[in-house]
């Protein structure tokens, strides 16, 4: 009984081990949206098809409004916690090949936040203008979004925020200005008088409600129409 009850512990604890060496090694996820890109062309037309490279925010608004990407062929490609490195890993398979007419690039928050280690305002800026140049060089038009307000983090509380958010919303700006990408500017529309996210946008103070997807959604369709001219 001894035996068999050490056996089984040391045999969980492999597969433990297993599974983690496995998310380890992906740790771009590249995984997770592989099955959906296979079949891309059989759940979406080619035609102005956009996809919106993101994190969290962008994974919950598919999550929260599903409708608003099957009704306008927009294509959500979003995976929470992710920060700019991940995302410039993942770039290629999962916005490139998808062949779309516009990307939507939303990112920022989790660098702030240190998800995946320290990063500067350059860095993050530096990896979103990658991803913007490799769009372009294939030929699809960028529309470069404002990181959202956020007066703190919920699980980095003391993280400062406000700082670097709009440092770092300054820098997209005016990059997107130069280059004549379209700047998607959430920022305004959703900050409250403390520089954080205006009451009942956001359930936590930096993921959106329902409501506060419905205050993105034309301001993120008058972007994509005004990239497509």
């Amino acid at each position: 009984m001894h035996t068999k009850a050490k056996f089984s512990l040391v045999t969980l604890l492999m597969i433990f081990s297993s599974l983690f060496h496995l998310k380890a090694q992906d740790w771009p996820n590249l995984q997770k949206y592989a099955e959906a890109n296979a079949t891309i062309d059989s759940t979406n037309s080619p035609e102005n098809r956009v996809v919106f490279m993101g994190n969290s925010i962008t994974e919950g608004w598919v999550r929260d409004d599903a409708a608003f990407f099957t009704e306008n062929n927009y294509i959500g490609r979003g995976i929470s916690g992710q920060t700019t490195p991940q995302m410039l890993l993942r770039f290629r398979q999962d916005v490139i090949d998808l062949k779309p007419e516009v990307v939507v690039i939303l990112a920022g928050t989790n660098d702030i936040a240190g998800n995946t280690g320290p990063m500067t305002a350059e860095q993050t800026f530096g990896n979103i203008v990658s991803m913007a140049e490799l769009a372009e060089a294939n030929r699809i038009k960028v529309v470069i979004s404002s990181i959202l307000p956020a007066a703190k983090y919920p699980w980095k509380p003391k993280v400062e925020s406000v700082k670097p958010i709009n440092m770092i919303n300054t820098m997209l700006k005016y990059y997107a200005k130069g280059k004549g990408f379209v700047y998607l500017d959430y920022f305004t529309a959703m900050v409250n008088t403390e520089n954080g996210i205006k009451e009942g946008l956001a359930y936590d103070g930096v993921h959106p409600t329902l409501e506060g997807y419905k205050v993105m959604e034309p301001l993120a369709k008058a972007a994509i129409a005004e990239a497509l001219k």
